[in-house]
């Protein structure tokens, strides 16, 4: 009776029970939390910056902010995809699905003489934000890639033997 039950265990999902860790809670509390910052900063402070500023500054400032927010939309965008799974409004694999349209890529390639051009504040608020992508671009790897890995198929070991006599002995003599 126990190996009926241990064979109808389901195996447990690395990624619903990261969902649900507090390191996911803690990292989806920073990331609307400074998705909230930059978009106070550029609505407020930020546009008065930028108005002081000289034209290529200006450029790289407009340039940069775009970068920023579109980096941070994307975040908050895998964020709540995963924060629905915890909550149950999504199943993992569903959000699986749903997390491809999401671009995490870290080829975000900026001149570091324009960065040198903007306020120190729009600058922080991007150095915080690509430490945010490296800590989620992490943690997506290790969710999505063990998802991949968990659903190869195991190789039923009669075909592993037909195979291996196969090759030893030619592929019509079995």
């Amino acid at each position: 009776m126990n190996e009926k039950l241990l064979s109808d265990a389901q195996p447990v999902s690395f990624g619903e029970r990261l969902a649900n860790s507090q390191a996911f809670a803690d990292l989806f509390r920073d990331g609307m939390a400074l998705v909230e910052e930059t978009a106070t900063y550029l609505d407020g402070p930020g546009r008065q910056e930028s108005k002081k500023l000289e034209r290529a500054a200006a450029l790289a400032y407009a340039t940069e902010s775009m970068r920023l927010t579109t980096r941070l939309m994307q975040l908050a965008s895998w964020l709540l995809l995963h924060r629905a799974v915890k909550e149950g409004e999504m199943s993992f694999a569903q959000a699986n699905k749903e997390k491809t349209k999401v671009k995490l890529s870290a080829a975000d390639t900026h001149d570091a003489s324009n960065m040198e051009l903007l306020p120190a504040s729009l600058r922080e608020l991007i150095e915080r934000s690509q430490k945010l992508q490296g800590k989620v671009r992490r943690l997506d790897s290790t969710i999505h890639n063990r998802v991949a890995a968990d659903h190869v198929p195991a190789m039923n070991p009669v075909e592993r033997q037909l195979g291996l006599l196969k090759a030893a002995f030619g592929a019509g003599s079995v």
